[in-house]
């Protein structure tokens, strides 16, 4: 195979037998030659990660100015609601644009039902109206999903023999979706994978004078491994019945996710969600290419576990990787990205900037 850019210059050995040291080879491409100093690696950088991108997840209980650290998780805590009211007002001032909340919610208010997500004095609702009050201008995005709330640990409402019925999820859905904007949600997020279910919620919405509230779809959203942390951090590690394969989608499948994506976009979808992250980078990026809506990606609990135990016992770089791993996305194409690692990242970019 010949190359075109690489015309070696003949050597010929010196009496010692060895290659002329001055010798060079006649290249007209050398691309070294834009990475040779920071200044030029700077001016030729394809993607830059700025806290503009970020999405801070975060977890949040019951009581008053308590903060709950969560053993797989390390660094990250569940937080009361004030203290949740702090951590809103420090991120408004690092710039981060806005908070998604995840409730970790009282073992005796789970119900196989999980009326407790319809409760319009719930965890989430005081949450949001409490930062609200305090931080208007922070972007408030709430999970829609049944999980934090049933005893069995499913996102849906189960029959007898233990089937997730899709129909009559979609209904409590809609129903959780419209006290969650009520209560002050900007950016209402299903994660629970039922079919229709972005639809039913769309005019339930419209119909409820939210026209402005904006849904992120958790299209591409897998049955994965990675979860685990979560699953301790809102509670619903102990209780899951058997795992999410008929709703959560095969990892193994790609073309599936452009489906799940444009039936979501169909029914009304602002924005696309795929998670967990890293492991599907691919389909970040087909999902960008394929529909160009702004489209987010998820660096998951078990992401961030892998990272920050590894940075802990000095395997690698903690910051190095964190920095890295976003990037990864922006390369991808997502428009921003949820990290437990938000502030972290919004205090190191302020200190390099």
């Amino acid at each position: 195979m010949t190359i075109p850019f690489a015309r070696p210059r003949p050597v010929h050995p010196e009496p010692s037998g060895r290659p002329d040291a001055s010798s060079t080879l006649e290249l007209v491409q050398r691309p070294r030659r834009n990475r040779k100093s920071e200044w030029a690696r700077q001016l030729l950088r394809e993607n830059t990660l700025t806290v503009a991108d970020l999405i801070w997840p975060i977890f949040v209980r019951d009581g008053q100015s308590e903060r709950t650290p969560i053993g797989s998780m390390p660094g990250v805590e569940r937080l009361t609601v004030d203290e949740a009211v702090r951590e809103a007002e420090r991120a408004a001032r690092m710039g981060i644009p806005a908070l998604a909340l995840f409730p970790y919610t009282d073992p005796a208010l789970r119900t196989v039902d999980g009326r407790e997500a319809l409760n319009g004095g719930n965890l989430v609702c005081r949450t949001l109206r409490a930062i609200k009050d305090a931080v208007p201008e922070i972007g408030l995005i709430t999970d829609v999903a049944l999980d934090p709330y049933t005893s069995h640990g499913h996102d849906g409402l189960l029959d007898a023999n233990g089937r997730i019925l899709n129909d009559e999820t979609v209904a409590v859905l809609v129903e959780q979706a419209l006290v969650q904007a009520d209560a002050g949600a900007d950016v209402i997020a299903p994660s629970d994978m039922m079919d229709g279910r972005v639809g039913a919620i769309r005019r339930a919405l419209d119909a409820g004078g939210h026209l402005d509230a904006q849904i992120l779809a958790y299209s591409a959203k897998y049955a994965s491994a990675f979860y685990g942390p979560f699953r301790d951090a809102v509670g619903s590690t102990g209780c899951l019945k058997g795992d999410k394969r008929t709703y959560q989608m095969d990892p193994a499948n790609g073309m599936e996710a452009l489906r799940e994506a444009a039936l979501d976009i169909e029914e009304g979808a602002d924005m696309l969600m795929v998670k967990p992250g890293l492991p599907y980078l691919d389909i970040v990026y087909r999902l960008k290419e394929a529909f160009g809506l702004p489209t987010f990606a998820y660096q998951v609990s078990g992401e961030y576990a892998m990272i920050e135990a590894a940075a802990r016992n000095g395997w690698l770089d903690g910051d190095k990787a964190m920095m890295e791993s976003l990037m990864a996305f922006k390369r991808a194409g997502a428009d921003g990205i949820l990290t437990y690692f938000a502030p972290r990242v919004a205090e190191k970019l302020a200190r390099d900037a």
